[in-house]
């Protein structure tokens, strides 16, 4: 443990790390307080793509988390990266929230339901048939298909509730296309924090509950990673992958301990 304090980067999940829905996790006041004192590089990096990083901001605010707006990156955001690197001034219809909505908005991607270059899938509450069999339409006539995570599910203070993959696997089974998706454990979100960071990957560490995406995307990205028990993986699902985190905690409160 003593060597994982000594890192100079954390990268961490945000959903079942830090809270779930609008309920902060024990122990996570005390850990972002010594990331500051400890004049730590962090950055709070989260699949979900349905909020830009000021409203994650003013959402930990109101749990009591004085974080500046600079210590978020979002899979909005690095989805908007992507296309405006594959594709600059191309045309999106989107199935998500504001967050990709505003991500995709402020690279220059227009929104478009007739012809567009894209068909990009992010978490929505919205989310309805109408919106799918369209999604299947475009996608069949020539539009790529883009999700902005490859998360399954996602913890809320009521549960496990779907997410990207989840919502997206219709219009992949309807046109036998196969998604490219963004987020963790993509290695180019990965990259992307580390640049932010200004840390190099032996240096850092990745904290996250999900064996799946958080813990494999910091074991191929070169970094130190920590299980937290608090969101969706645990020790049983542990075994159930052919690899391991470093560390196993309860909850992020336990690494300045």
């Amino acid at each position: 443990m003593e060597q994982l304090r000594k890192k100079k980067g954390f990268i961490c999940d945000m959903d079942g790390v830090l809270y779930h829905g609008n309920q902060l996790l024990p122990g996570v006041d005390k850990f972002v307080n010594w990331l500051a004192s400890e004049k730590k590089n962090y950055l709070f990096l989260t699949n979900s793509s349905q909020y830009t990083p000021k409203e994650l901001q003013q959402k930990l605010a109101r749990m009591g988390l004085d974080v500046d707006e600079s210590h978020f990156y979002t899979s909005a955001l690095a989805t908007a990266f992507f296309l405006d690197n594959q594709a600059p001034g191309c045309s999106a219809y989107v199935v998500g929230e504001h967050g990709i909505m505003n991500a995709l908005y402020d690279k220059g991607i227009t929104y478009n339901d007739v012809n567009p270059d894209y068909v990009v899938v992010g978490e929505s509450s919205a989310y309805n048939l109408e919106q799918i069999t369209k999604a299947i339409r475009l996608v069949n006539n020539g539009a790529k298909l883009i999700g902005t995570n490859p998360d399954l599910t996602a913890p809320a203070e009521s549960g496990i509730v779907p997410a990207c993959r989840a919502l997206i696997a219709p219009i992949e089974l309807s046109t036998g296309k196969n998604a490219y998706f963004v987020g963790k454990p993509n290695p180019l979100m990965m990259r992307t924090g580390l640049r932010m960071l200004g840390v190099h990957s032996e240096n850092a560490v990745m904290v996250g509950d999900r064996m799946d995406t958080d813990i494999i995307a910091g074991i191929e990205s070169g970094l130190d990673t920590v299980l937290v028990l608090s969101g969706v993986s645990t020790r049983e699902t542990c075994k159930q992958y052919p690899y391991r985190p470093r560390f196993i905690l309860n909850g992020v409160g336990e690494i300045p301990e």
